[in-house]
């Protein structure tokens, strides 16, 4: 029998929080990051979990310490809002090569169809050396359907999550080739840049 054969990847997960990470409450951003991502790639997914606080320089140092391990995306979730220690967008673009605001505009555009306070999210995406990083909302929920997009009571897709483009990204970055299951979210490549599946 064949076995199809998928790249590794590694992916950094964040989860900023003053109060999880001090132990004032469980943290439920690495669980859910996790096992979002679990469902929805085929590949084998090497997980660099980091849980920190509210801290720009903390931040700034976690973000580079994982791009510098080879991590093709990074996800953070928490400290996205507009109260005085959300600074997660801050120190993401302070380590940016590229802004890639594209991320955000969909994040906020889905999140409207749940909450109007979806316009005080600042979330943010940008490209460290050949490392994709995006802030995610702090809420599970919120998580899930900003990664996954809305779709109809047939599981149609009417709003295409932000993960659809992530694969592609990670492509032309010079990342490893990532697959989903498109039953969790379908991934869009152009024609030209789709490869065959690898059996052996």
């Amino acid at each position: 029998m064949s076995v199809s054969r998928f790249e590794s990847v590694r992916v950094g997960i964040v989860s900023i929080s003053d109060r999880a990470s001090s132990g004032v409450y469980e943290d439920k951003g690495l669980p859910a990051l996790q096992e979002w991502l679990s469902r929805a790639l085929r590949n084998p997914i090497q997980f660099e979990a980091r849980l920190i606080a509210d801290e720009q320089t903390s931040i700034e140092e976690t973000l580079i310490a994982l791009a510098d391990a080879k991590c093709a995306l990074v996800l953070t979730t928490g400290g996205t809002g507009p109260a005085l220690r959300d600074v997660t967008p801050e120190a993401t673009l302070a380590v940016a090569d590229k802004e890639m605001p594209g991320f955000g505009e969909q994040m906020r555009a889905i999140s409207l169809h749940f909450v109007p306070t979806a316009i005080l999210s600042r979330q943010v995406a940008v490209i460290r050396g050949q490392t994709l990083i995006i802030n995610l909302p702090g809420q599970p929920k919120a998580i899930a359907e900003t990664l996954e997009g809305l779709k109809d009571a047939d599981g149609n897709q009417i709003v295409p999550g932000i993960f659809a483009a992530v694969p592609y990204c990670v492509d032309l970055i010079g990342g490893p080739y990532m697959e989903t299951v498109d039953a969790v979210c379908k991934s869009f490549r152009p024609k030209s840049a789709v490869r065959p599946v690898r059996v052996t």
